[in-house]
């Protein structure tokens, strides 16, 4: 008896591990196939972002370094885009138009930048203007520190809110042990900024001694995706867990999202990380995958033109190679759906203004997907 008493003493951890995986295990649906689609732009390596400008035509980075304008049918590429550092995972990455665009013309760019006394790089935030196809009035808003010539975890997305401040990622620099839960250290952050550059004053860290008043919220492992919830106007990001333990967080004001103190991944090796899933104090997932389908790009599906995916989460999988729909009731995700089976590694995935779904995909381009 007595050891059965502790037989069950040192299952109980693993039963109610399985049970919250349980709790999170929704079946992935098989591909409805009930759309075609249309490759737009093609021939492009790894097109981290895109955004369109209010005349229809499209901007977007390759990771390498090259910012390409897609007009009438046409690629040009942009001058004076600021030298990148293109080591791994570094590269130019993501790209947006300010929400008053056509009053201020203001670009805003994420990019693995040099800067600093180090060797290496960290992920920077810019903002510029765009005059007959030539980056202008460049301003460096914000730039990690320190310089790392580590390859891994530089982020990023932008996102604005609708009271116009400025969001944006940066993974943990392959740096897990100090960056994420260190709030006086660059990496494993969300920032808020406003659109100049300058710190709000009702940021969470502001009044405390030598934090980086910029960071909104920190825990975070290498968020890929950003979007804003078209009905809350919360940002919401997912982010790359290791194996296992990717995520989808709504977020919130100065939360710690626990990384890597809590995760419900481990190492690529297959040894531990941590056994603890949950600790007080560190927020848990909306929604987490095990095994990790390695999300790239999000956005929430608002058009018409999808009356059966509207208000989901559409996000792209670099690993299984196909887009993923994520139907949410009441904020809890409810049904996995497959989309664009087999497509390809899917860096990117943005609603366009005219309402439809634009995926981009590596070694392909950027593909529309227009219903039946």
């Amino acid at each position: 008896m007595r050891q059965h008493f502790f037989r069950i003493l040192f299952l109980l951890p693993l039963f109610f591990a399985c049970a919250q995986e349980k709790i999170n295990d929704i079946e992935l649906q098989e591909d409805p196939k009930n759309y075609s689609t249309e490759l737009v732009v093609s021939e492009l390596q790894i097109p981290w972002g895109m955004t369109w400008l209010p005349d229809g035509s499209m901007l977007i980075t390759e990771k390498s370094g090259e910012l390409i304008h897609f007009k009438d049918g046409k690629k040009t590429l942009v001058t004076n885009v600021p030298e990148v550092y293109n080591r791994n995972q570094g590269g130019l990455l993501d790209i947006e138009v300010h929400p008053k665009y056509e009053e201020n013309g203001w670009l805003y760019i994420t990019y693995s930048s040099t800067e600093g006394e180090q060797k290496g790089g960290h992920t920077a935030l810019i903002r510029a203007k765009l005059q007959n196809n030539s980056l202008t009035d460049i301003e460096k808003l914000y730039k990690g520190s320190p310089n790392t010539t580590k390859g891994h975890h530089f982020g990023s997305r932008i996102e604005f809110d609708n009271d116009g401040y400025v969001y944006f990622s940066i993974g943990d620099r392959g740096d897990r042990d100090q960056n994420p839960q260190d709030i006086t250290r660059d990496g494993g952050k969300i920032y808020r900024l406003h659109d100049d550059g300058r710190i709000p004053t009702d940021n969470p860290f502001i009044d405390k001694k030598d934090a980086k008043k910029a960071i909104f919220s920190y825990g975070h492992r290498n968020p890929q995706g950003m979007a804003i919830h078209p009905e809350t106007g919360m940002i919401w990001v997912h982010e790359h867990g290791p194996r296992g333990g990717d995520e989808i967080n709504p977020i919130k004001k100065g939360v710690n999202y626990g990384w890597p103190v809590i995760t419900y991944g481990i190492n690529y090796s297959g040894t531990s990380i941590t056994d603890q899933t949950q600790k007080e104090g560190m927020e848990q997932p909306l929604y987490y995958w095990v095994p990790s389908i390695a999300p790239s790009g999000m956005d929430f599906v608002t058009s018409p033109i999808y009356p059966d995916w509207k208000n989901g989460i559409v996000a792209g999988s670099l690993k299984f190679q196909y887009l993923e729909l994520l139907i949410l009731e009441e904020n809890k995700i409810v049904k996995r759906q497959k989309l664009l089976a087999d497509i390809g590694r899917v860096r990117n995935v943005r609603q366009g203004p005219d309402g439809y779904l634009y995926v981009a995909v590596e070694s392909k381009g950027i593909i529309k997907i227009i219903p039946n």
